[in-house]
């Protein structure tokens, strides 16, 4: 790989994993809910001159629109609700390390999917990272831990089913023949047109002027950062240097993202986080490395 295919991976990878303390600025003061859908309606905006930009065709097939409008529901509409919610239970410590189990949980839909038997040393990884996980949420009671619930974690990790669903279909979108940036920009637009009707409920009632310049950048950041600038490089990075090694960047993602959460929001780091930390990790990368 070139060194500009391993910075814009890095550069990716580092704008995904901020996405947790994005999240936990802007709900801090605007409900979930309208985080979500903000999130949503501005990447929307912010996708369609791009798409028509870059002469991204609309799917020209029933089972390539299926596939987008599958895609789009689950990665623009229920995973931002979901993870929303979930940050305004607990920590983005907690969330850092619960995206990183996404691979797993985006192998094990892509297998059921396929209707394929995963292969042993794919369940010995699951085993190993759900115990990470199980100790990350127990670990909320620990001295010096970050604010967190069970719950806030429960919402995350169904957040990450959301999520896995909108990657494997929008991977067999690919499959049919479909590119892969039509996937995210098209995905997020239909999910605009989904969200746009429902703004005026879920918007009103908010004291606008009392909203803060660092709520605001953490929604923009959600909405153009992540959606946006994320997947652009991501796709350009797995183009250059290939799917298997530039894929492989997406293990530094919670560690960007715990990292920023000590920096950023002065989160604590406990000794059981670290220990769980270390069996998420490992059990990812066991379970990814796997048939």
């Amino acid at each position: 790989m070139t060194p500009a295919v391993i910075l814009v991976a890095l550069f990716a990878v580092l704008v995904w994993g901020a996405s947790p303390v994005g999240t936990k600025f802007a709900v801090a003061e605007l409900p979930p809910i309208a985080v979500a859908a903000l999130r949503t309606s501005l990447g929307g905006l912010a996708a369609l001159p791009l798409a028509l930009a870059l002469r991204i065709p609309w799917p020209r097939d029933r089972t390539q629109r299926w596939l987008l409008l599958l895609s789009s529901v689950c990665g623009f509409i229920v995973f931002p609700l979901l993870f929303s919610f979930g940050l305004r239970f607990t920590s983005a410590l907690h969330a850092s390390m619960i995206l990183a189990l996404i691979p797993v949980v985006t192998g094990g839909i892509a297998m059921a999917w396929d209707r394929q038997r995963p292969h042993a040393r794919w369940w010995i990884g699951c085993a190993i990272a759900i115990g990470g996980a199980i100790l990350l949420a127990l670990s909320r009671h620990s001295a010096g831990d970050a604010p967190s619930s069970l719950l806030g974690d429960a919402l995350v990790l169904l957040g990450n089913v959301a999520a896995a669903a909108g990657y494997v279909s929008g991977g067999r979108l690919k499959q049919a023949g479909y590119p892969s940036q039509g996937a995210t920009f098209w995905g997020v637009i239909l999910a605009n047109l989904m969200v746009i009707p429902a703004l005026p409920w879920v918007l009103g009632g908010i004291d606008w002027p009392s909203i803060s310049l660092a709520a605001w950048a953490g929604v923009l950041y959600l909405a153009i950062g992540v959606t946006i600038i994320g997947y652009l490089c991501w796709y350009w990075a797995l183009g250059k240097g290939g799917i298997a090694r530039v894929g492989l960047f997406q293990f530094l993602q919670p560690v960007s993202g715990v990292l920023l959460a000590w920096l950023l929001l002065s989160e604590p780091i406990s000794d059981a986080f670290l220990v769980a930390t270390a069996l998420v990790l490992s059990g990812v990368w066991i379970a990814t490395r796997a048939r």
